[in-house]
This record gives C-alpha cells, structure tokens and sequence, in this order.
C-alpha cells in the first residue's frame, strides 16, 4: 500500500492524496487550487495521475478546494464513482455547476478584456452535469466498501453540513496485515452553532490529518459574542455597512444563526441582513432541508419561530439578482451584507468593497481563514492600499477578525483528537502553512500515544509506502511540486 500527497501538502487549497492499495487506485478529495491566478491554473490544470485510472474517488466534504476538481477529473477521463454523504453531494450539485459557472465566465474575460482568444474554461457546466451522475451517496455511519477487501465509514466532522471524518479498514495483501485508518478530510470544533460535535476516531494505525490552524488557538464562540454585538451596534450606530466576506457553504449560515441570536438577545439593534450570494442562497436553502444534522440550540431557535434559513425570516433579505445585488449599494441606512467569496478572490464580495472600503465609518468583518496571496489575506494583514479589479483602493474603513467563527479546528481541538486516536504509527500532516505544520509536528510529538510515531509532513508528489510493521517510508519526491506549489520552500526534514 502507498499513499500519495499533491494538493493540500504544504498549503491549504486543492486536496488530493492518491491511496494505492490492492492494485487499486482511490483519490481522497478532489479540490481546486486557489491563489495566484496563473499558479493556480496551472497546478489544476495538470493532474499528477492518470485520471483514467482512478478506480473511485471518496469525498470528504463539498468545499471547492475539496470537490472543486472533479468536473476535470471526469472531463480528462475518470469514470468510477464519487463516494460521499447525502448532504456533501445535494451541496455539490449547487457548488459544481455554480464553479463551472465562474469557470466559463472567467474565459470570457480573459477572452475579451485582455484579448486572449486562447482562454478555455477549466471545465463547462455539462461536465460538472456529468459528474454530478457518479455521485454515490452514503449515510453517516454506514460501512461501505469502495474497493475489495476495504471497508470505510463515514462520521460526522462538525465542519460543514454533511462533512466527515472517515475511518477505513484495509486488508492489505501486500503486508498481509489489517491497517485502520482516518482521514480528517477538514476537522471541525466542538460546541459549533448548527452542527454536531465532531466523532472521535479511535484505534488507528494511520492518520491523515488537516492542520489549518495546527499554531494557533481560537476565541470561544460563547466569549465574542458580547464583543461582536458592541462592535456591531457602534458601526450600526454611526450608519455604517458591515460587509462579512463569507464562504457560502457553512459560514453564511453560521454567521446569520449568530446574528439572529444576537437581535433576540437584544445584544445589536436589528437592521436589514442582505444576505448577497446566488450559490449562498442555495446552500442556505439545503441547510433548511437537513434537520436531522442540527444540534440542540438551532432546533430550539426554530421552535420559538426564528429559522435562520428560512427565506420569510423577518429582517433578512436573500438578493438573487444582479440588479438586486447593485441596488444594496444604494441603501441608505446601516445594514448587514454577508456576501461570496470568503477569501474576497471572486463574485459579488469584490464589488461590495469597492463601495464600502474608503468610507471610515463602515466595518468589515472577516469571520473565516484567509489563505496566502488572496485579497482577503491582503486585508488582514493590514496592506493599504489594495488593488481589486487592477485599480487600487484606500482601506479607510475599520476591519475586525474574528477568528472564534473558524469551522476549523485550533491547535487544542487538533491535538485532543490526535490524543484518542490510539498509538498510531504514523501520521500525516496535510492542509497546513509551514508555520502551522511545523509547530503542530512538535506538539503531537509530546504525546504520549504518539510519542513513537512517525509525524510526517510530506511535499507534493511526495510518496509513502507502508512496512510489515505498519509504519511508512518516503520511497520518492516529486521536486517539480515546489516550483508549481509555491516556489523554494523550507526544508523541513
């Protein structure tokens, strides 16, 4: 048995890890890259396998940078199927052919402003039609088997909606031994609005595991919301916006269940909420058809009558259009916009900041992880000026973060999985920056389950192959992953 890392190794975009086991070949995740535009196209325009020769795919959860790849994978030959949870694939029949969408439209710009009759979409909307036919959707905590002589289920992540953790059993033939391992897909946090707390996996020989947030902590949710409701109210009292740039699966509804919360608890006057995403308003109505995923506090703000997805909710305006998403930068008063995309990379979040960023007296509030070289990131970081659609624009306006939103687990979260998983023998960590991925290496080493473990951090292309006494080697590395991933990068042994 091998293991493969490409995407998501030694960044946090594009997840791919390719698991060779029996003569079989299964892909976990399928993401897009995201960042620099010409990186970016570049790293997903070029699979680092044959997709032909793919036996399945196993999908964690239905982000872009987990699902978004797909489309290409079938376009460029993939033809098995896509394993996932029921809700992963009713969110990815919206999130495909909304990133097919952008997709084509993004060509036609390329084609006609900057005169490059070359440009092709990744992938069109018929093949995101098409891939969405190899969906093959399980229920949580149903063992299914992918492939022969493996076994896997899934659990719930607490991440987003129909995420999951997923623990498999292999026969491997090649060491005639039994492996149990996890996969993290993205681990969320316990005590999240909405969802349910995240299931231990336990008793692993292997794990692979997402590292977003491996050096850092997060505030409790239950400890901002006064904060937020005193910085909300001052920005609303002076007739500001507040623009939340805001992913439209999962954050979106976080952010509005928060919000209501606030308005009944009579923490933030209430003001029109222009929620301000075609692909967030689809979501939020599968949200609303998924109760059976809801923890405890939701489902008794819906008994008191308050559903934060419903479209008829009092206060919250769902703008569709183009002209009814224009029409909120002519609102005259203070009022809330929760717009796409969370890393301010596209759609109609890019058009709200232009209109909102040079006027002190509105607030821009950033709820979720902004990755390397976006314009979200550009604008934690404190860069004044910023340039959106090429011309610069001043940040007058106040920006707060709020890291306590994350869907992600912190650093405390992580190594509290990691401690009851059992005395694993090795384990792989993916979906991190280098400063995460080094400091939470070092922790995982103190523990006491893991302290014989094998903690790796492997580079794209990089490849592992299990021994007899189930730990794993690197037996190769792919050098070209550094110049299409980010250029020279640290050693990090």
């Amino acid at each position: 048995m091998k293991l493969e890392f490409f995407g998501a190794a030694r960044n946090v975009t594009g997840s791919k890890h390719l698991l060779h086991v029996n003569g079989k070949k299964v892909l976990l995740d399928c993401g897009l890259f995201q960042g620099r535009r010409r990186e970016a196209i570049e790293a997903n325009l070029h699979f680092p396998f044959d997709p032909a020769e793919l036996d399945c795919v196993v999908l964690s959860h239905a982000h872009i940078d987990h699902s978004g790849a797909l489309p290409l994978l079938v376009k460029k030959g993939f033809t098995g199927k896509i394993y996932c949870t029921k809700v992963t694939k009713d969110l990815c029949e919206i999130m495909l052919r909304d990133s097919a969408y952008i997709q084509e439209k993004d060509a036609d710009w390329l084609r006609k402003k900057l005169k490059n009759p070359d440009a092709e979409p990744l992938y069109t909307i018929p093949d995101a039609e098409k891939t969405l036919t190899l969906f093959h959707p399980i229920e949580y905590d149903e063992m299914f088997s992918p492939i022969e002589n493996v076994k896997v289920k899934f659990h719930d992540a607490g991440h987003i909606l129909g995420a999951a953790v997923e623990e498999w059993i292999i026969e491997d033939k090649d060491i005639g031994k039994t492996v149990r391992l996890g996969f993290t897909g993205d681990l969320g946090r316990n005590h999240l609005p909405i969802l349910k707390d995240p299931v231990q996996l336990e008793d692993l020989d292997l794990l692979i595991t997402e590292s977003t947030y491996g050096s850092r902590l997060h505030d409790e949710i239950a400890n901002v919301e006064d904060k937020l409701g005193t910085e909300l109210s001052e920005a609303i009292a002076r007739g500001g916006k507040i623009v939340i740039p805001s992913f439209a699966v999962g954050r979106t509804q976080e952010v509005l269940f928060i919000i209501r919360k606030l308005v009944h608890e009579k923490k933030i006057p209430p003001v029109p909420i222009f929620v301000d995403s075609p692909l967030a308003i689809k979501a939020t109505e599968v949200f609303d058809k998924h109760p059976e995923c809801y923890d405890t506090a939701l489902l008794e703000m819906i008994d008191r009558g308050e559903n934060p997805f419903s479209a008829n909710q009092h206060g919250v305006q769902f703008t569709a259009s183009v002209d009814e998403s224009k029409a909120i930068n002519h609102f005259p008063g203070p009022a809330i916009i929760i717009s796409a995309s969370g890393m301010c990379e596209a759609g109609r979040i890019r058009h709200h900041l232009i209109n909102t960023l040079t006027d002190e007296k509105n607030l821009l509030l950033v709820v979720g992880f902004m990755a390397q070289n976006t314009l979200g990131r550009k604008l934690v970081e404190g860069e004044n000026p910023v340039n959106i659609f090429g011309e610069p624009y001043e940040v007058n306006a106040e920006v707060k973060i709020y890291n306590a939103f994350s869907a992600h687990a912190d650093q405390h979260e992580l190594l509290e999985f990691a401690q009851h998983i059992g005395k694993a023998k090795s384990v792989f960590l993916v979906h991190g920056e280098d400063d995460a991925l080094l400091t939470y290496q070092e922790e995982l080493r103190k523990l006491d389950n893991l302290r014989a473990a094998d903690i790796h951090i492997p580079t794209p292309g990089d490849v592992f192959e299990i021994t007899n006494t189930k730990t794993w080697k690197k037996v190769d590395e792919n050098p070209d992953g550094r110049n299409i991933l980010g250029g020279d990068w640290v050693d990090l042994g």
